[in-house]
C-alpha cells in the first residue's frame, strides 16, 4: 500500500507538472492569439490603405486617359530603350500600333509620315534632354507638327520620351492657299508695272 501511494502521489505529482505546463501552455496560446488578433487588425488597415491608393491610382489614370482623349491630339509614350509604354488611340491614325504592340521597338513599326529621322531625332532628345519639334508631311498629304519630349518621372529621373503629333493640316493648306494667292498677286503686279513701264517710254505725241 505504501508503494501504491507513494506511485499515486508521483502520478499525482505528474499531472500537476503536466497541469502546469498546459495551463503555460494555454496561456502562451491566448498571447499569441491576441498577438494575431492584432496583427490581423494592422493588415486590415494597411490593406484598406493599400486599396483607398489603388482606387485613388485608377481614378488617377482614368482623368489622365480622357485629357489625353479629348485633346484630340496623338500621343506616343516610349521607354529609355524605344519601346512602346502606351498610345493614345488618335496615335494609331500616324503610326500602324494595336494593343499588342505595348513593349515593341519602335523601329519595327510602321508610319504614315515621312519623317527618315524619327528614330534618330528621339534619340537626341534622350541625349540632350531638350525638346525637339518639326513639320512631318504624312504619304495622305496630311500635316502634323512633331514634337519630341524626355519623359520625367515624380522623382525627376528621364524614363524615356513623349512624342505628340498636332494635326496642321488645315493650317498648310491656308498657308499654300496664301502662297498661290500671293505669286498670282506678284505676277499681276509685275504685268501691271511692265505696262506702265512701256506706256512711260511711249514718246510724247
Amino acid at each position: 500500500m505504501q508503494t501504491a501511494q507513494e506511485e499515486l502521489r508521483s502520478a499525482n505529482e505528474e499531472m500537476q507538472s503536466t497541469n502546469e505546463e498546459l495551463q503555460s501552455t494555454n496561456e502562451e496560446l491566448t498571447t499569441s492569439k491576441e498577438e494575431m488578433q492584432s496583427m490581423n487588425e494592422e493588415l486590415q488597415t494597411v490593406n484598406a490603405e493599400l486599396q483607398a491608393k489603388v482606387d485613388e491610382l485608377s481614378r488617377s489614370s482614368n482623368d489622365m486617359k480622357n485629357l489625353l482623349n479629348s485633346t484630340d491630339i496623338a500621343t506616343l509614350f516610349l521607354d529609355k530603350e524605344l519601346n512602346v509604354r502606351r498610345f493614345t488611340p488618335q496615335a494609331t491614325k500616324i503610326i500602324k500600333l494595336i494593343p499588342a504592340d505595348l513593349g515593341r521597338p519602335i523601329t519595327d513599326l510602321a508610319s504614315d509620315l515621312k519623317y527618315p529621322t524619327l528614330i534618330e531625332d528621339v534619340r537626341e532628345v534622350l541625349r540632350t534632354l531638350a525638346c525637339f519639334e518639326k513639320p512631318a508631311e504624312a504619304h495622305d498629304g496630311r500635316w502634323f507638327t512633331v514634337r519630341i519630349m524626355p519623359y520625367r518621372t515624380m522623382d525627376d529621373r528621364i524614363d524615356g520620351v513623349v512624342i505628340t503629333f498636332a494635326n496642321i493640316t488645315v493650317a498648310k493648306t491656308l498657308e499654300a492657299k496664301l502662297r498661290d494667292n500671293q505669286a498670282v498677286l506678284e505676277k499681276h503686279i509685275a504685268k501691271q508695272s511692265a505696262r506702265l513701264d512701256q506706256q512711260n517710254r511711249r514718246p510724247a505725241p
